[in-house]
């Protein structure tokens, strides 16, 4: 089953309890060991992989024995950072270029609009 946001609880925890069953099975360990490794008792990895309520330290200490820890960084990733902060490291850039002309140009002869009148 594809595990989408139109399935019911229910469904995501059935879903995920066939999983975890899954992968334990495919390790070849029973529940009896797995919730030694995991340092949960045998009940609580019973009631994981039955679909019902258990803390989430419990899962991670399951996911952990199981060695699917590190898959929880996909499942929940880190966000990145905001555009904000994304200025702020970056510092401050370049908008527009300068103009050549203005470093030619002589400190003596005042920029003017060209519309005024000479003397």
């Amino acid at each position: 089953m594809h595990i989408s946001s139109e399935n019911t609880d229910e469904a995501v925890l059935a879903e995920l309890a066939t999983r975890l069953r899954r992968a334990r099975l495919e390790r070849n360990l029973s529940q009896t060991e797995l919730a030694r490794q995991a340092g949960i008792g045998r009940v609580t990895l019973q009631r994981i992989e039955d679909g019902g309520s258990a803390s989430l330290t419990s899962l991670i200490r399951v996911l952990r024995a199981l060695g699917l820890l590190e898959d929880l960084d996909r499942l929940v990733p880190e966000p990145g950072p905001s555009p904000i902060e994304e200025l702020r490291r970056r510092g401050r850039q370049r908008q527009r270029a300068g103009s050549p002309r203005s470093a030619e140009r002589p400190a003596s002869h005042p920029w003017r609009w060209g519309d005024e009148e000479r003397g």
